[in-house]
């Protein structure tokens, strides 16, 4: 088996956690990155708002739904395609299950606080699940505190956090600089701040980016350890 490369891959995943398609997204990156075991891959989360206007406790889902699409019957064409992409990619969407439409700015500063600990990847996945498949509301604080809890943050602390406004500046500064980058959409991949990328892209894609990153970091590396002319 090929040892780990030295220096870790950043890639940055600019998402937002009520994004179904960043979901995916998340799920092709995984592919990639099995594709390549001998990469070592940090995954950083940049927080994005798809609807930074929502209320704190989020919009009734039907509500939503006609606001957004003009009611159910054109919302389950657009979500029976993403269920299927979801199938072929291991991701069991029920969107069904979901009662409301989640103001996403408690549950990815949590994120945000798992990252600080640590657990800032299965932090993550364990969101997308909560909400995408078992249609738990994450805009609700003791939906957030049993989740963080059960990817092993210390739950005093964590409820404290959550009680609290610590780090909700950096989602609205995270946002801003998406905005400023020329993010419109999300998922986009931006890694080792070379390269970059929007939509879930299929493994392939990603696969290629990894080694695209790989290539251009053994290049600078080669570069070191070149000896100086003379």
């Amino acid at each position: 088996m090929d040892a780990l490369s030295p220096n870790p891959i950043e890639v940055e995943l600019i998402a937002d956690l009520a994004c179904p398609w960043c979901y995916l997204g998340l799920a092709r990156l995984d592919r990639a990155r099995a594709a390549r075991p001998h990469l070592a891959v940090h995954l950083r989360w940049r927080p994005f708002l798809l609807n930074p206007h929502l209320p704190p406790e989020g919009m009734d889902r039907r509500a939503y739904l006609r606001a957004k699409f003009g009611g159910a019957a054109a919302a389950q064409r657009v979500y029976q395609r993403i269920e299927e992409a979801g199938r072929a990619d291991g991701v069991a969407f029920a969107f069904d299950r979901m009662q409301s439409t989640p103001n996403t700015v408690l549950a990815q500063r949590l994120l945000l606080y798992a990252e600080q600990h640590g657990l800032g990847d299965p932090m993550m996945r364990a969101l997308f699940r909560a909400l995408f498949e078992e249609g738990r509301d994450l805009g609700d604080p003791a939906e957030l505190l049993e989740l963080g809890a059960a990817v092993g943050l210390e739950r005093e602390a964590l409820e404290a956090f959550l009680a609290s406004d610590e780090r909700a500046d950096e989602i609205v500064a995270s946002h801003r600089w998406a905005e400023r980058l020329g993010v419109q959409g999300v998922p986009v991949f931006l890694v080792d701040r070379a390269h970059i990328i929007a939509g879930a892209q299929p493994p392939e894609v990603l696969t290629g980016l990894l080694d695209l990153a790989a290539q251009r970091a053994g290049s600078t590396l080669d570069a070191e350890a070149a000896p100086a002319a003379g």
